[in-house]
C-alpha cells in the first residue's frame, strides 16, 4: 500500500525467540531453557561488566531469567527478547552493586579478553602485542574511568556489539537518545585518553 511505511524484517533468530516465548508463555518450561541456553552467556557477560565479580554476575544472570520468566506475561511480542532481557539484566546488575557498593573496574578487560581469545586470530609478533596490549590497557583504563552510564553505552556498542536498536531497548531509552549518550560517551572518552597523554 502507498504511504504506508516499510517495517523492518525480522531476522531468524528473532521469530524462533518470539516462537519460544509464546510456548514458554503457555507453559513449556523446555522452550524457555532454550532461551536460556541461548542467551546464558551475553547474559553473565552484562552482568559481569557492571557487577565487577564472576560468582555475582552468575547469580544476577539467574535471577534475571527467573524474573524475565516471571515477566513473560508482559512481554510484547513484536518486541526482540535479546534486548528486553538484557534490560533485565543490567537492571538486576546495577541494583545489586549498588546495594554492594562496588564498582567494576576489571570487567571491561575480563570481557575484551574473552573476546580477543574467541576471535582466533593468528598470534602476532612480541613487538605487536606488546603494543597492542599496552593500546588495549591504556583503552579499558580510560573507558572504566568514565561514569557509568558511559561506561556501559560503550561498552555495549563496541565490547558486546549491539546494535542501536537492541541498544534502545537494553538501555530503556530511543535511538535517538542512544546516539546522543553515545555521541557524548566517545566524545569524553577522547577527552580521557588526551589527557593521558602517550605512554613513554
Amino acid at each position: 500500500m502507498e504511504g504506508r511505511p516499510l517495517e523492518a524484517t525480522p531476522s531468524t533468530e528473532e521469530v524462533e525467540d518470539s516462537r519460544l516465548v509464546e510456548l514458554a508463555r503457555q507453559g513449556d518450561a523446555g522452550a524457555f531453557g532454550q532461551l536460556v541456553r541461548t542467551y546464558q552467556q551475553v547474559a553473565f557477560r552484562v552482568a559481569y561488566l557492571i557487577a565487577g565479580d564472576a560468582a555475582d554476575a552468575e547469580e544476577i544472570a539467574q535471577d534475571a531469567f527467573l524474573k524475565a520468566y516471571a515477566a513473560l506475561a508482559r512481554f510484547r511480542p513484536d518486541a526482540p527478547f535479546r534486548p528486553w532481557l538484557l534490560q533485565i539484566v543490567a537492571n538486576e546488575a546495577r541494583n545489586r552493586r549498588r546495594s554492594a557498593g562496588r564498582r567494576a573496574h576489571l570487567a571491561l578487560r575480563a570481557v575484551e579478553d574473552q573476546r580477543m581469545a574467541a576471535s582466533g586470530d593468528a598470534a602476532p609478533s612480541p613487538e605487536t602485542a606488546a603494543l597492542a596490549e599496552e593500546q588495549r590497557q591504556t583503552l579499558l583504563e580510560a573507558v572504566n574511568g568514565l561514569r557509568d552510564e558511559d561506561r556501559q553505552t560503550i561498552t555495549f556498542r563496541y565490547f558486546l556489539e549491539l546494535s542501536e536498536a537492541e541498544m534502545a531497548n537494553a538501555l530503556g531509552c530511543a535511538r535517538g537518545t542512544v546516539k546522543s549518550r553515545l555521541s557524548r560517551a566517545l566524545g569524553r572518552l577522547r577527552e580521557h585518553l588526551a589527557a593521558r597523554g602517550p605512554r613513554g
